[in-house]
């Protein structure tokens, strides 16, 4: 079935609802795919986490826990009054802490997965090789 797009005034547009578009070509061998990335695309993306971005986060992270503590400090109790905004600050930093600490292991995990990715399809092929290997017969002596 073919509908005309463009309003009945006999442009170039048209959609057939008749077939489907073809699908993405399946994998051919080793090394071509169409995965996103590459061995090497994921060991440079793992490197990246391990040299730049935990390393950047938990210097963020211990720079805000410097700031932080001497705000709190500064608005503290002195001579036994105090701002409110010091246990405001206090609890902020607690959480913002967490967050830190969670990032951190995001980012520790996806290096991991990230580097565990080419061993876990090679051990998958092998296992599904094994699988479907078919077991020899006494007729392929004949």
């Amino acid at each position: 079935m073919t509908v005309d797009t463009t309003g009945g005034n006999g442009g170039q547009s048209r959609m057939s609802l008749d077939h489907q578009p073809p699908g993405p070509p399946l994998l051919t061998g080793p090394g071509q795919s169409d995965f996103l990335s590459t061995p090497a695309a994921k060991k440079s993306a793992a490197d990246t986490i391990e040299t730049h971005l935990e390393p950047d986060t938990k210097k963020s992270g211990n720079h805000a826990d410097e700031s932080t503590e001497a705000a709190v400090k500064a608005f503290g109790p002195h001579d036994g009054h105090g701002w409110a905004t010091s246990g405001a600050l206090k609890k902020a930093h607690q959480t913002w802490s967490e967050q830190v600490q969670a990032l951190m292991n995001r980012l520790g995990g996806e290096k991991s997965a990230l580097r565990g990715t080419n061993s876990l399809f090679f051990h998958t092929d092998l296992g599904v090789y094994g699988d479907i290997k078919r077991p020899g017969s006494s007729l392929d002596l004949y």
